[in-house]
């Protein structure tokens, strides 16, 4: 029998860890959606590389935050929602779940109105129509997600945030960012009321409610898919590391695509009009860069939109098993939640105005994801020994408190504009 040496070792745990990659990548599509590309380009446009160091700090509580729920689906074998479930009476519950189902329709609102704005970019497809066409391509990547074939919907998953990654930064190459820009951007500083604003935007809107409770059933659902089974605590150990792995991995290619983006608004958008919008920031970067790279730009946020739509109906899906103990049949559920989208579409709403209000109405679920994760997460009676330490149960608290407070600035700011 071969004897084991350092390298066999370190070989083994890496197989190991690479074996848990997988729900984090579907988990942070969230943070690449329309939603952050409208914000992103719009920070680059009018302020250049100022606001680069909110991207960071938002990542970086992105990360700790969706560890925290990972680590919960991997501990105890249940999502969040189902523990929520578990703890609120009947009453309380539908009325947690009524909520929680708004944050999700609003999350598909914007993901499709902006697969919507891509084909219409790529295609001159009507908005309309463009939504349809999303709302059926995600239902397609949906089919391929169950218990036995996760592997395939992270993996499909995986390949679209390959491309919304090459899309979106491919125009840095044509366009390199200034690397002194750069670096007096990752200086917190502000420059008035205006990014002050747009910086607590871009911080508030950053967590996610739907993706907070969608990772604890993907990990869950990966390592954990009869919640009675024990797990040897070396074990549940090993998957916790695998999983730390997982969200530095994943959320560190989405902040970097979000970071990329707003430089790439800041060396290209500078200065021009009509940049506040999708539709405009496109064309003035297939103006300044050239077709190639606006056709580049435009595919990315087609994939943006498709994988985010399936992630979000995956979330909303959770949340009603683990709150109401029901499923809906996969395409009743998606033409509930695709109707509003193309309503609204064929309405004449401007789109880009229905980004900004599905945002707002985002804002209003966060405080009921995050207050329970950090207190699930610490309880030691629920984790047992992986329940969170002192310093990081604090460093929780100050990323939710910090995300909640931004957010209720937002609504603020939006209900009293002269505020």
């Amino acid at each position: 029998m071969a004897q084991d040496t350092p390298a066999r070792v370190a070989a083994d745990a890496a197989r190991r860890s690479a074996g848990s990659l997988g729900p984090a990548f579907v988990a942070c599509i969230a943070y690449v959606d329309p939603g952050n590309v409208a914000a992103n380009l719009t920070a680059g446009a009018r302020y250049g590389y100022l606001l680069v160091w909110v991207l960071v700090i938002a990542n970086a509580m992105a990360m700790l935050i969706q560890y925290q729920s990972a680590k919960l689906g991997i501990v105890t074998g249940r999502t969040l929602p189902e523990l929520l479930g578990q703890r609120l009476g009947p009453h309380s519950r539908r009325l947690y779940w009524l909520q929680a189902e708004v944050v999700a329709l609003a999350t598909d609102l914007a993901e499709v109105v902006g697969g919507a704005i891509a084909l219409q970019l790529l295609f001159r497809v009507p908005l309309p129509l463009g939504a349809l066409v999303v709302g059926v391509v995600s239902l397609g990547i949906l089919a391929i997600q169950d218990h036995r074939t996760q592997q395939r919907f992270e993996l499909a998953i995986v390949g679209l945030l390959a491309v919304i990654t090459i899309g979106f930064l491919a125009g840095l190459i044509a366009s390199p960012p200034s690397p002194t820009g750069v670096a007096a951007g990752l200086v917190p500083h502000f420059e008035g009321h205006e990014t002050l604003l747009l910086a607590a935007s871009m911080l508030g809107a950053t967590v996610m409610p739907h993706a907070i409770y969608v990772h604890s059933a993907l990990s869950r659902d990966r390592h954990r898919s009869d919640p009675h089974t024990h797990v040897p605590p070396a074990a549940v150990a090993r998957l916790l590391r695998g999983t730390r792995l997982d969200v530095v991995i994943a959320l560190g290619i989405a902040g970097i695509v979000n970071v990329g983006m707003l430089l790439l608004a800041a060396s290209t958008l500078g200065g021009k009009d009509g940049t506040d919008t999708i539709e405009g920031a496109h064309a003035a970067i297939t103006g300044t860069l050239g077709s190639l790279v606006g056709t580049v730009f435009a595919v990315g946020l087609l994939a943006s939109g498709l994988a985010s739509s399936a992630v979000g109906s995956y979330a909303g899906a959770t949340i009603m098993d683990g709150l109401l103990q029901r499923r809906l049949p996969v395409m009743l559920r998606r033409a509930i939640t695709l109707a509003p989208s193309v309503l609204l579409l064929a309405l004449g709403v401007d789109p880009t105005l229905s980004l900004v209000v599905s945002q707002v109405v985002l804002s209003f679920g966060i405080p009921f994801a995050l207050v329970p994760l950090v207190r699930l997460t610490s309880e030691q009676k629920l984790v047992g020994p992986f329940a969170s330490s002192p310093l990081l149960t604090a460093a929780s608290w100050v990323s939710a408190g910090l995300v909640i407070a931004l957010n209720l600035a937002l609504l603020w700011l939006t209900a009293m504009p002269g505020a």
